[in-house]
């Protein structure tokens, strides 16, 4: 090729780049201006995070049950942190360096001069050393914001639930991009179910920086910044002191205590022993310290209102006689003869006593279990299934919290899987007559279906949120929950509240926690237990002639019902209706020596 033709394509190559060069500037700064000029500024804003205060919670009469206070919270800006400094910093935050250094590189975002959150809730003494040394620690700042503070003398922790830092997985799993790392979320209890109205909006301030990354005012004079709006407050069912009450005659037990208005199925109390301390979450959390309540044999983490599976005893009997009402099997005023123990096959079954021929009213009173062995071969397994579905065994209430059971409900179907088709015999029934063998329910499940009885079959989802408060724009939000009428004949549950009614104020089981000012009712109960002593129930409300309370106890290995369960349950009713006054010391004693 000789040198004529090589200058060509030389000038012709140079002459194409030339144009194409500016054909692209050209472009951009005639018809992409304004996207050019977004990511200009994004290049040279911090943008700060303002996290709002979570809402707060109140009980029914408008006081204080989660509150705020403030906490600081350590944060880097990646790009302007130097690692010379690694150390001394992680000495400053008590973080291992390598811990701190996979945290600067775990931060993600398109924005170099965004500060992201390390550690939160540290201790004042680490922001003093932080401000003494600012312009040393380049990019290690600090910003206040409220953690959760609990002002009451009880824990309610199982209830009310915590907020922790959002985990990695979480993160990786959430719709949108409103958390990032170091953020926190509800993690358990109210706090998780209601998340989205608790967190609030976030706010943004927008700073100016030069290309070291150095500030230099608030940009458009703070005209652009965006204020957060504080999470929305929820107002509670629960009362303040009926909780604090509850929690104080559970002592050192294990066990559960819930109590609801029947009218409308609003949580009042709500006790799981054994539980913790909330403010151990509000913070930073200890590795060590939450290990310990994971590996605790005692389960302080176990919800044991709304996740035990245990036989009801003769808390069940209301069920069964409801049951065997409806489908025709007595009447009202026909009896059943129970003269003190139960054959069936070659098994015999023991009863409290001999007692004749009883109808439906005096068997609940007396807790007659031949009564009750006989009406669990009377009423089949498909019946007793129907009814128990009915008064929402076997199946979740829908309590607004979460990890709720849906217990067992023993089915045709279940029988057959587990035996073996035409495999079991009757006699299972005669054990789950009695609220024992294959039945297991939850002290959540055992108040709803109480309530329900106590309303004459108006079943009500059981729940701790009543209104929320948004605090964006002040409007009150009422929250809806289930409600369904059970129905049957008014002269049953006329028959079943007349019996609930005789086991405290007549000859029956819990006749020790009769009062003279309130018409208590209710049944007492013990679940058998193949692993120690035996489970003490108790289900009742009050007043008998219009009730406001129902009320659910269990005591684990606290044997007989009338030993914990009744005079716990007597007690709180008592409170509640009555107030102060009739508050003890805590200390519950045995009121019977019944055998039920």
């Amino acid at each position: 090729m000789d040198l004529e033709k090589r200058k060509y394509i030389i000038y012709t190559f140079c002459f194409a780049t030339f144009f194409l060069f500016m054909t692209r500037l050209s472009y951009l700064q005639l018809f992409n201006k304004e996207e050019l000029s977004r990511e200009s500024d994004k290049n040279s804003i911090k943008t700060i995070t303002v996290t709002p205060p979570r809402g707060l919670m109140y009980d029914r009469n408008g006081k204080v049950l989660v509150d705020n206070k403030p906490s600081y919270s350590v944060t880097i800006t990646p790009s302007q942190f130097d690692y010379n400094n690694l150390n001394e910093v992680s000495e400053i935050l008590e973080m291992p360096p390598d811990k701190l250094e996979e945290n600067l590189k775990s931060f993600k975002g398109t924005n170099k001069f965004n500060p992201a959150k390390i550690k939160r809730d540290v201790d004042f003494k680490v922001i003093s050393r932080i401000a003494e040394n600012r312009e040393r620690l380049a990019g290690v700042d600090y910003q206040t914001e409220a953690i959760r503070y609990y002002p009451n003398e009880f824990n309610g922790s199982h209830a009310f639930g915590y907020a922790s830092e959002i985990s990695k997985k979480s993160l990786e799993k959430q719709i949108g991009d409103y958390y990032k790392q170091g953020d926190v979320v509800g993690s358990s209890g109210i706090e998780a179910t209601y998340e989205n109205y608790l967190r609030g909006v976030k706010g943004y301030e927008f700073i100016t920086v030069d290309v070291k990354g150095r500030e230099l005012g608030r940009l458009n004079d703070g005209k652009n910044d965006i204020p957060p709006v504080n999470g929305s407050d929820l107002i509670l069912g629960m009362d303040k002191d009926l909780q604090e009450y509850a929690e104080k005659l559970m002592g050192d037990k294990r066990g559960a205590i819930i109590a609801v208005d029947p009218r409308t199925g609003e949580i009042l109390c709500f006790v799981s022993k054994p539980d913790f301390d909330l403010s151990l979450f509000s913070g930073k959390t200890d590795t060590k310290i939450f290990s310990s309540l994971v590996n605790d044999p005692e389960k302080p983490l176990f919800n044991r209102v709304i996740q035990t599976k245990y036989p009801p005893g003769s808390t069940w009997k209301m069920m069964m006689s409801l049951a065997a009402l409806d489908v025709g099997e007595i009447t009202t005023t026909s009896t059943i003869n129970c003269p003190g123990s139960f054959t069936y096959g070659n098994r015999s079954f023991a009863d409290h006593g001999s007692y004749g021929n009883i109808n439906v009213i005096r068997a609940l009173e007396v807790s007659a279990n031949t009564f009750y062995y006989k009406l669990g071969l009377q009423i089949g397994i498909d019946n007793y299934h129907k009814y128990g579905k009915l008064f929402g065994f076997g199946s979740k209430t829908g309590i607004d919290i979460p990890n709720e059971t849906s217990g067992l409900l023993p089915s045709r179907e279940y029988l057959d899987k587990r035996y073996g088709a035409n495999k079991w015999t009757q006699g299972l029934l005669v054990s789950l007559g009695i609220g024992q063998g294959e039945l297991g329910v939850s002290p959540v499940q055992m108040v709803a279906y109480t309530a329900a009885i106590s309303m004459n079959g108006l079943y009500c989802q059981p729940h701790f949120v009543s209104k929320i408060i948004n605090n964006a724009n002040g409007v009150d939000e009422e929250v809806k929950f289930e409600q369904r009428r059970i129905d049957m004949p008014q002269k049953y549950y006329d028959a079943v509240r007349k019996g609930m009614f005789l086991v405290v104020n007549g000859g029956g089981t819990a006749q020790g926690i009769k009062s003279a000012d309130f018409s208590l009712c209710g049944k007492t109960g013990t679940a058998q237990n193949s692993s120690g002593k035996n489970h003490s129930w108790f289900v009742g409300y009050a007043p008998y002639e219009d009730p406001r309370i129902a009320i659910c106890v269990l005591g684990e290995n606290e044997g007989w019902g009338a030993s914990f369960g009744a005079p716990t349950a007597g007690a709180l009713m008592l409170r509640y209706l009555g107030g102060e006054k009739y508050e003890t010391d805590g200390i519950i004693k045995t009121v019977g020596d019944s055998q039920d």
